[in-house]
């Protein structure tokens, strides 16, 4: 720490004279930052209608309450459909990317410079989209459905997956993998009986994890047509069914509550 001196007494600073000016310049520069940005954001805000919120927000709570429970019959197919949507995209997506992830480890890539950046690629190009954009170009291209939602859902969970998958496979303990290759096991023995069975326990929370996070995901789905019970929130905001839109909240936070819960109890179970 810098010392000065100061009538023969000898001061402690925590920085210097010109660490010091550095720090107050980085906080100038970044409260102008923000001010900039700020002033962006206001211009382009409506304040009126900010302002004006609580007293619509109450309005449409006035509207929306008390839901219409005779509505939950029609509603029971497209939760549904919900739940086989994220089942069924993310067991897609675990088949995916188990191979994927082996790829990119470095410790199982059959090759560090061609191989391991490909997988690299794949993860990172399916993480960076969301899952609303990729059912918007799958509609487009097969169709508004259900279909079209499970392979959003599919693409949008491969990196995730593959990602924790391989970190995991990269931590692994190296002593065991030695030993089954020093009995003279082949490649394929030595991933089976010191390498899959280290991983395994990630492997299924992984699994539960992101199945739970899919069934948060999928529930929005049908907002751009890609099925689901979105679908019904939907149609019931374009008509303006406010107890019916109150309703399918209530059932798709059941739905997400009950989905934590199951998810919770199964990794509780495997750790």
């Amino acid at each position: 720490m810098p010392v000065r001196e100061h009538e023969g007494v000898a001061i402690w600073r925590r920085r210097t004279a010109g660490e010091a000016l550095v720090r107050w310049f980085g906080w100038l520069v970044g409260l102008a930052i923000f001010l900039f940005c700020w002033k962006q954001i206001s211009d382009a805000t409506t304040w009126f209608f900010v302002w004006d919120a609580p007293t619509i927000a109450g309005d449409i709570w006035s509207r929306a309450t008390p839901p219409r429970w005779e509505y939950i019959s029609r509603l029971w197919w497209p939760i549904w459909d919900t739940l086989n949507i994220a089942t069924l995209g993310t067991l897609i997506a675990l088949f995916l990317a188990v191979p994927v992830a082996f790829m990119a480890a470095r410790n199982t890539t059959p090759s560090r410079w061609l191989i391991r950046p490909i997988a690299l690629f794949i993860i990172v190009s399916t993480r960076s989209i969301n899952s609303l954009i990729w059912a918007l170009l799958l509609i487009a291209i097969i169709g508004p459905g259900v279909f079209a939602g499970v392979i959003s859902i599919a693409i949008r969970s491969i990196g995730f997956c593959a990602k924790l998958l391989y970190e995991a496979i990269e931590e692994i303990d190296h002593a065991q993998v030695e030993a089954i290759t020093a009995t003279g096991a082949s490649r394929w023995q030595v991933m089976a009986y010191g390498i899959v069975p280290q991983v395994m326990p990630a492997f299924a929370g992984i699994a539960v994890f992101r199945w739970d996070i899919n069934i948060r995901e999928s529930t929005v789905l049908g907002l751009v047509g890609a099925g689901g019970i979105g679908l019904q929130l939907q149609a019931s905001l374009n008509v303006l069914a406010w107890p019916q839109v109150s309703l399918i909240l209530l059932v798709i936070l059941a739905a997400v509550v009950i989905s934590e819960w199951v998810s919770a109890k199964v990794r509780g179970a495997i750790i």
